[in-house]
Parts: C-alpha cells; structure tokens; sequence
C-alpha cells in the first residue's frame, strides 16, 4: 500500500444536515476512507480524541459547539494538533477565507460544494 493511499485513513465528518453527512460518507467511503460521523460539535470533538482521524470535514454552524470551537480545541491539545481540518460551511467565502486561517485550519470550501473538490482537498491534504 502506498502512503497516498486513502485505505487506512480515517476522515470523520461533521455536519447537522444528515443529507449531506451521508453524502460525504458514502463518497469517502466508496475512495476507501474509513468514515466516522458526528452531528453537533460536542460529539466530534469527543469522537476526534477518542479515535485519533487523520482528516475532519467541519461544517461550521452546529448544534452545542460551533466548528469553530472544534477547531480551536483540536489545534489546542497537543494529542490532536496534528489532525488535518477542512471546513465546510455556507458561511460565506469571505467569513471563511479571514476566519480560517484564525483557527488554523488547513483548508475551507464554501457551500454549496462540489464534491470533486472536496475530494481532492481530502487527498491532497492526506497525500
């Protein structure tokens, strides 16, 4: 197995709409990625520590905890400072592109989304 391969990484994804975390899941599921899921902030950030992904697909507006507060918290524990962030969001692409790098995520896409794009963000950034 090369180490560009997607088999034996694992994204988790975050998102409060189920439609789109479930289309997220099956696409990165069917290139070989091993997909966990979260739906409110609280649980992805316990579910980053407890399983240690190598990427997150964080959508910003939640329910409990924002993407946002993900972000931070990873960035700031050492344990998880190292997991690669994309964030997802309808925000807009002016809001993410001067709040991103304030929470040093790794990259952004603006919805609505293009998932080829969002596939090869996943693959370059786990390349």
């Amino acid at each position: 197995m090369t180490t560009d391969s997607p088999q034996g990484k694992t994204i988790l994804a975050v998102d409060d709409d189920p439609d789109i975390l479930g289309m997220i899941t099956m696409r990165l599921g069917k290139r070989g990625y091993e997909v966990l899921t979260a739906v409110d902030g609280e649980a992805a950030l316990e579910l980053a520590q407890e399983r240690m992904p190598h990427l997150v697909v964080l959508d910003v507006m939640m329910p409990k905890m924002s993407g946002w507060e993900v972000a931070r918290s990873l960035r700031q524990n050492p344990a998880t400072k190292d997991i690669k962030i994309v964030i997802l969001t309808a925000i807009g692409e002016q809001v993410n592109a001067m709040t991103s790098p304030l929470y040093q995520v790794d990259a952004h896409i603006d919805k609505p989304f293009d998932f080829v794009v969002l596939e090869e963000t996943i693959d370059g950034l786990l390349a």
